[in-house]
């Protein structure tokens, strides 16, 4: 039996979201901060700017991983790789290239606790069932319960990827289960919007998630390109259809100062995992020039 103390019950974790044995913990302040960077971490702390760390109680059932993004286990847990034989490894490799999620994604299964590393990037919690089918923007994936289905999903016209700043290609889940994303913006300042035969159009690239009913396009703002340019708005992406929209108020793009990345990428099961997929690039990369 094992047990943990001074985690769940220490002043400066605090469990901010939690969601079907899925905890999501904030540390308040880096209290192992050295007098070099003490001011700043001070007001990083006062800014919301704290690591953030997910925390998954397997009860039999199992979870997909980000390749990396475990930090600990305890219990009576199994790793897997995820691919069933070479034709599916081939497949994911494929796959990864196009939406930038890592092509070996590992599968954590028995009793016990998974505890992922820890990241200054928002822990968005979603329940895919509410939704049907979701997309995500890439590199948002972190984890999930293996119950769900994952594909890649392309855009419907080049038109959405060259001119819209999304991805030709993006990574589609469906089914029951909790998923778990790492997002620029908290998930009290995303705006979610539900449409109903109805259409979106947002000026920029803002959405972090969609429904997958939804057709996603790119249109003139007005009725055509003179009166769009003159309108100062020129293009929009626009989302057609019934389902919903999850949409930053902010560009996406403007936390180029905050320290975004996960804390993983330093650890050396990330560095060990970084190899890998460094390894799966460069035979991408062999195989596209036999395309």
């Amino acid at each position: 039996m094992i047990t943990q103390s001074n985690l769940l019950n220490n002043d400066n974790i605090r469990v901010v979201d939690e969601m079907s044995g899925v905890k999501v913990l904030e540390h308040q302040k880096d209290l192992s901060v050295s007098s070099y960077n003490a001011v700043s971490q001070y007001f990083a702390s006062k800014m919301n700017v704290r690591r953030r760390q997910v925390l998954i109680e397997l009860k039999g059932d199992s979870y997909t991983l980000q390749a990396g993004a475990m930090q600990w286990m305890s219990g009576d847990l199994t790793m897997g790789s995820g691919v069933s034989g070479v034709g599916d490894f081939l497949g994911k490799m494929v796959a990864s290239k196009v939406t930038k999620e890592s092509a070996v994604k590992p599968v954590y299964s028995g009793e016990g606790m998974l505890m992922l590393e820890p990241t200054y990037r928002y822990i968005l919690l979603i329940d895919v069932s509410q939704w049907g089918n979701i997309v995500l923007d890439d590199g948002m994936f972190l984890a999930c319960d293996s119950q769900l289905q994952q594909k890649v999903v392309a855009r419907s016209n080049i038109s959405s990827a060259v001119l819209g700043g999304e991805g030709l290609f993006n990574l589609s889940l469906s089914g029951n289960g909790v998923l778990v994303c790492e997002s620029p913006v908290p998930m009290d300042e995303l705006i979610e919007i539900t449409l109903k035969d109805d259409v979106m159009k947002i000026d920029g690239n803002m959405a972090v998630a969609w429904s997958g009913s939804l057709d996603f396009t790119v249109e003139k703002a007005g009725k055509s390109l003179l009166g769009s340019a003159a309108s100062g708005e020129g293009l929009v992406n626009v989302y057609r259809g019934t389902g919903k929209i999850l949409m930053a108020p902010t560009i996406k793009e403007g936390f180029g100062a905050a320290p975004t990345d996960s804390d993983s990428s330093t650890s050396p099961s990330s560095t060990q995992g970084n190899n890998v997929i460094n390894a799966i690039d460069k035979i991408g990369d062999v195989l596209d020039m036999f395309s």
